[in-house]
């Protein structure tokens, strides 16, 4: 059994910043890439960023220059610093992890059950 957590989401004013965390735990051979995603109110979910194993990171064209995405291979853990926030980017925010879970295993994505973030003008 494998658990993604999130936590960092919360009420910001525009402009200001939030960091968001999520750990996976449980049953892991290795954790591939990871990646953040949001869904507001009526839209599709999309992609936030993503950081493979290796550490290298995508973007999506909205949040370049304002959010950070980084791991720790240790822990099992990804984090979005989200800064410069804008009223656009509310939303619930949700952490995606392709694990292994056993050596011999194949890759599977594992979602987090969402963390709210809002921000106001």
């Amino acid at each position: 059994q494998v658990q993604l957590v999130e936590s960092g989401g919360g009420l910001v004013q525009a402009g200001g910043s939030l960091r968001l965390s999520c750990v996976a735990s449980g049953s892991i051979f290795s954790v591939n890439a990871m990646g953040w995603y949001r869904q507001a109110p009526g839209k599709q979910r999309e992609l936030v960023a993503s950081i493979t194993s290796s550490r290298s990171t995508n973007y999506a064209d909205s949040v370049k220059g304002r959010f950070t995405i980084s791991r720790d291979n240790a822990k099992n853990t990804v984090y979005l610093q989200m800064n410069s926030l804008k009223p656009e980017d509310t939303a619930a925010y949700y952490c995606s992890a392709d694990i292994v879970r056993w050596a011999w295993g194949t890759s599977v994505s594992y979602w987090g059950q969402g963390t709210q973030v809002t921000v106001s003008s």
